[in-house]
């Protein structure tokens, strides 16, 4: 059984005191938290340099996840294809531990997406305050759940995080959003709460071109945006949007 299979959710902390086998260990889990997967071959190559550094102790878990989060590997597998407010979903969720929680967070962090790039997003991320304080320079990230939330809302995506499977957190719409939607997700497929296991409602193809064009006119739009849009969809287009996003 891959010793990976499920991520822990006790601090691993890497020390100067730490053995070779111990590192080896951290930065397994440290691949499976970010990456959800191990390295391929040809991706072990693009983080030679990082890995040594790292196994040597020339640098620490949070210096090593920004060398991994600035690298092809990483931004390949997660950044190319998609929308910046899904980006940051996921960026929050290997780097943070947790779901974004609230617009004001989303249009902060896409500002230095839209402004700085890539790279200085993921070092924000990684020198805020609150990773500094959760994680330090030796701890490596975990799915993790907190004393208070600011609303219930937030606890409930904290809760949904910390319960999805690796690989299965959608390729198409954010955690926050596809609350806003009605839409469960948290088995790694979206579906209606009424939908029933193994039914596939048949669904008219000016419905299905209506709701790929509000998916695409919402991945398109502003994150401060965003939001406004998806209160203002009326009861057909919103059920559009839940079927193409299926």
């Amino acid at each position: 059984m891959d010793s990976y299979q499920t991520i822990s959710h006790q601090p691993i902390i890497v020390s100067r005191r730490s053995s070779m086998a111990e590192r080896q260990a951290a930065l397994g889990h440290i691949y499976h938290q970010t990456l959800e997967r191990q390295p391929y071959a040809f991706e072990r190559k693009i983080l030679a340099t990082a890995e040594k550094d790292f196994l040597k102790d020339k640098i620490g878990v949070r210096r090593f996840l920004k060398e991994l989060g600035h690298s092809e590997v990483y931004l390949n597998a997660f950044y190319y294809n998609v929308s910046n407010v899904k980006f940051l979903d996921w960026c929050f969720k290997h780097f943070m531990g947790r779901a974004l929680q609230g617009q004001t967070e989303i249009q902060l962090y896409c500002g230095i997406l839209a402004q700085q790039g890539v790279k200085p997003l993921i070092t924000a991320i990684l020198d805020s305050e609150e990773y500094r304080k959760v994680f330090g320079c030796f701890t490596v990230p975990y799915p993790r759940q907190s004393k208070y939330y600011e609303s219930p809302k937030a606890y409930l995506e904290s809760q949904f995080l910390n319960h999805e499977h690796f690989g299965q957190r959608g390729w198409a719409v954010p955690t926050m959003y596809w609350h806003q939607l009605g839409l469960n997700c948290d088995a790694g497929v979206c579906r209606r709460p009424e939908e029933k296991e193994g039914l596939n409602p048949v669904v008219a193809t000016r419905d299905e071109e209506l709701g790929s064009k509000l998916l695409a006119a919402l991945r398109a739009l502003d994150p401060s945006q965003a939001r406004h849009a998806i209160g203002s969809l009326s009861p057909t287009e919103r059920e559009a949007l839940r079927q193409v996003i299926r």
